[in-house]
């Protein structure tokens, strides 16, 4: 059979049309296509989430200090030169058990039951609970966040809801290199609990500020309303003392001996001198509540001195008074004396006399500072 020239082009035209939608399809399935390099690049959506309030690095006391990412968390190394630390705020708290899971610390439970300082042990870790004062307290209105922590060995993560000044501090202190890495994960932990504690010695420090303030105050014969002000530090030593209590249970059981009989102990020594300086704290806290009552008694003296002043001169004037009454009362007596001839003289003459005696004793007892 003869083939038709015609027929060869179109077949020839239909083929080439189909390697070309062929070349264009695999052109789309590349532009699509997503390179793989190790472990894949993440989405910008994919960075944004575990970027947002998430922040970990790795301390290497033998190298150098690295940033980490949520993709990068694994298993740590066993020996004692490294130390991971995972900080979750705010959203990226929900990252907890995939960070737990990448660190293959297991499940984690009751850490998350209250908002009251607690402590907790599961297997090989262990997890506490405090509550930090944030910056934005002010007067009787302490304000805290809650700090959890989790600790297993070479592993820290905290997590807390609103940004910690301290957490931020220490991050960028130890930013380009340090000797963290040689610190055991209690330990870490210790400086944590001891970067919480400085809050509550700054909060007191604020309030004998102010209390030092309004003694200043009392003393300046200003005291008309200082106390309101009295009230409001009553209730802020309270507040403070309340908040500061409710961590007994923390670090007291961290100082024992039974709560992590397997730590280091250089570990055992920080937990110990934790505790000692947490007594420390309440120490001041139940001294700043003594000064409220101090600069109430100062309140009370100055208020009974400024009593007194005034009934000085209500004596004083009561005195005069009483003089230059019994002297007008003298000259209205009825008796047809030589002085009431006078007429006008006599008249202005006794009211210049009674006014001269009035100044005289002003002046005296301004000298002698009796009002």
């Amino acid at each position: 059979m003869a083939n038709d020239p015609n027929q060869n082009h179109r077949d020839s035209h239909a083929t080439s049309n189909k390697i070309d939608n062929a070349q264009r399809t695999q052109g789309q399935s590349d532009q699509h296509t997503t390179p793989q390099d190790g472990q894949g690049e993440r989405s910008p959506r994919d960075q944004a989430s575990t970027t947002e309030g998430f922040q970990a690095r790795l301390f290497n006391a033998a190298g150098q200090d690295s940033v980490l990412q949520l993709a990068d968390l694994a298993p740590p190394s066993q020996d004692d030169q490294t130390l991971v630390w995972v900080d979750l705020a705010g959203a990226a708290r929900g990252q907890l058990p995939q960070v737990l899971q990448s660190l293959q610390l297991g499940e984690l439970a009751g850490w998350d039951s209250g908002t009251n300082p607690a402590l907790g042990q599961q297997g090989g870790l262990f997890w506490l609970r405090v509550v930090p004062v944030t910056e934005e307290s002010s007067h009787e209105d302490v304000r805290g966040t809650v700090l959890t922590l989790i600790a297993s060995r070479n592993v820290v993560v905290s997590l807390h809801d609103g940004p910690l000044s301290f957490i931020e501090e220490l991050r960028a202190r130890e930013e380009g290199g340090s000797m963290v890495g040689a610190l055991s994960a209690e330990s870490f932990v210790a400086s944590l609990l001891d970067w919480t504690l400085s809050t509550y010695f700054a909060a007191i420090a604020d309030y004998e500020l102010a209390v030092e303030r309004l003694e200043v105050q009392i003393l300046e014969e200003r005291s008309g309303g200082c106390l309101p002000e009295l009230r409001r530090l009553r209730r802020w030593a309270s507040r403070l003392r309340r908040m500061l209590a409710a961590h007994r249970v923390v670090f007291s059981a961290l100082s024992r001996p039974d709560f992590h009989p397997d730590a280091a102990p250089d570990a055992q020594r920080h937990f110990a001198a934790l505790d000692g300086r947490f007594e420390r704290a309440m120490d001041m806290v139940e001294n700043s509540r003594e000064l409220v009552l101090g600069s109430f008694a100062l309140f009370s003296s100055q208020t009974a001195l400024q009593t007194n002043d005034r009934m000085r001169v209500l004596t004083f004037v009561t005195v005069i008074t009483g003089v230059l009454a019994t002297m007008v009362g003298a000259l209205g007596m009825n008796f047809d004396a030589s002085f009431f001839a006078t007429r006008d003289t006599g008249f202005w003459g006794a009211v210049g006399f009674l006014l001269v005696f009035a100044i005289t004793a002003i002046v005296l007892a301004r000298a002698r500072k009796w009002f």
